[in-house]
């Protein structure tokens, strides 16, 4: 009977699908029953269907687009690090307490040693800036104004939300002794310090790419910040539902790729507290909204009769070839020989071209804006 349940439901639904004329996505979902003899046979199958946007209306669209400039002090701030990458440690003329700035190595274990913590179990010669706040900055604290082979007790509590699970909320006592202390010494800020770069020949040079890198950060968050106002204007204009199974499959995209980007790291889901289940609940809203951005897209493309830009792959080619470091020619014949990813490809660059194309539509002002300090450019 199970042959003949799967014959009957294999040769009917398609033919029904075609007759409804739905335009459905991803797999019919169906549980038919068993089929009973000189009894007629029906069954109910699921299906989820793409959305019917309705027409987007472009007329008439507001934008504001923060403009940010790097300032010298920033530039400043870029060169400081530099400097500090570029310094080395020396030990110390005179014996002195240790003070912030200096490097030291310690060696510190749990106070406990009935029941130590795993990690306060005994760590020799333990390297960090002091004022860093590398384990916490209560301990860099009282460890300033120990000197060379000093030995003292550290009570210490870890906030909840310490990176460690087993020390985080923990209030410990840590028997840390000063083992050295050593000075960074910081080259001149000169030519030469270009020059040790390799392809600048002066500081001047130097500073102006500094400039530019972070200037580019800033142009593409302004780009970020305008076209999260422009969904934001667009989608208060027409709405619709998402199909669920969309949002599972870019949930399961977003999945592969933060795995991806742990084992490039040699780290796994389980090392960070982390598991594909509480990702796909964390990625639910994220997901949902990125697919409802590319069927917003997919639909104004279609709308305005949009087709891709003559010369766009090629284009693509040369900008995968600089960021992965191969030919324009390798990267084209992989898309040549792979039909599916080529199709994906040139549906990614139409909705970006579409994207620009509802922006050149719009009234845009620029506005002075100030970077958040705390958020690096990209």
């Amino acid at each position: 009977m199970e042959d003949v349940r799967q014959k009957l439901v294999s040769e009917s639904l398609p033919k029904a699908l075609e007759e409804t004329k739905l335009d459905i996505v991803g797999m019919p979902q169906a549980d038919p029953p068993e089929p009973k003899k000189d009894e007629g046979y029906s069954f109910e199958a699921f299906v989820e269907i793409f959305p019917q946007i309705p027409e987007v209306d472009l007329s008439g669209l507001e934008l504001e687009k923060p403009v940010y400039t790097a300032s010298d002090e920033e530039i400043d701030n870029q060169l400081a690090m530099l400097r500090k990458s570029m310094g080395h440690l020396k030990a110390l003329e005179e014996p002195r307490p240790a003070q912030k700035g200096d490097y030291i190595l310690i060696t510190y274990q749990d106070a406990n040693r009935e029941n130590p913590i795993q990690e306060l179990e005994q760590v020799e010669d333990f390297s960090m800036e002091l004022g860093s706040g590398k384990i916490l900055a209560e301990f860099d604290d009282q460890i300033a104004g120990m000197n060379i082979g000093e030995e003292k007790t550290v009570p210490l509590t870890f906030p909840e939300d310490y990176s460690s699970k087993n020390l985080a909320g923990k209030q410990v006592q840590i028997i840390v002794k000063l083992n050295d202390i050593r000075q960074l010494v910081l080259p001149e800020l000169d030519d030469e310090l270009a020059k040790d770069f390799g392809q600048y020949e002066n500081l001047e040079q130097l500073k102006q790419a500094i400039r530019e890198n972070l200037q580019d950060g800033y142009n593409r968050r302004a780009e970020q910040a305008l076209d999260e106002q422009l969904y934001k204007a667009l989608f208060e204009r027409v709405d619709f539902e998402v199909p669920t199974v969309m949002v599972q499959h870019e949930v399961a995209y977003m999945i592969r790729d933060a795995e991806r980007a742990l084992e490039y790291r040699n780290i796994s889901m389980e090392d960070v507290g982390m598991s594909r289940e509480t990702l796909a609940v964390r990625y639910m809203e994220p997901a949902t909204h990125q697919v409802k951005r590319h069927l917003l897209l997919d639909k104004i493309g279609k709308q305005e009769n949009l087709v891709l830009d003559e010369g766009a792959l090629d284009k693509a080619y040369a900008d995968m070839s600089q960021s992965l470091g191969q030919s324009a020619e390798t990267i084209k014949s992989y898309y040549q020989k792979d039909a599916e990813q080529l199709e994906a490809l040139k549906g990614t660059l139409l909705q970006k071209q579409t994207l620009e194309y509802i922006k050149s539509k719009a009234q845009i002002t620029e506005k002075p804006a100030k970077p958040d300090t705390e958020q690096e450019p990209e």
